[in-house]
């Protein structure tokens, strides 16, 4: 049976949280980001975006919207981080041979 009164509700409804859990949510999400997983920050940039920035004043909404910011930027850095390194390891895999190959998890047959 679900219950609305805590955070771990059958499904997340923000408008039923409290601001203060909203702030510690956000807090943990922006946290468990520099754990190598910067999905979390990008979760929590579109999780409380509105919270951030669209709702009226409240007191925990300039922290929150510092959490969100930084999320949107620390995502931005990893994934634009991730295309250059995929780009460069396809485009010199074949000349890096044996150790592009221990890096791989699919070896290609043929030619390069």
């Amino acid at each position: 049976m679900c219950n609305s009164n805590k955070v771990t509700s059958c499904y997340m409804d923000l408008r039923r949280v409290k601001d203060d859990v909203k702030l510690d949510l956000c807090r943990t999400y922006y946290k468990g980001g520099f754990a190598l997983l910067p999905f979390l920050w990008f979760i929590n940039f579109l999780w409380f975006f509105r919270e951030a920035y669209r709702r009226p004043e409240f007191e925990q909404q300039k922290q929150i919207r510092t959490y969100v910011t930084r999320s949107l930027i620390g995502s931005l850095i990893w994934f634009s981080i991730m295309i250059v390194w995929i780009i460069i390891f396809q485009m010199k895999r074949a000349e890096w041979g044996a150790v592009a190959d221990y890096m791989s998890f699919i070896i290609p047959t043929g030619r390069a």
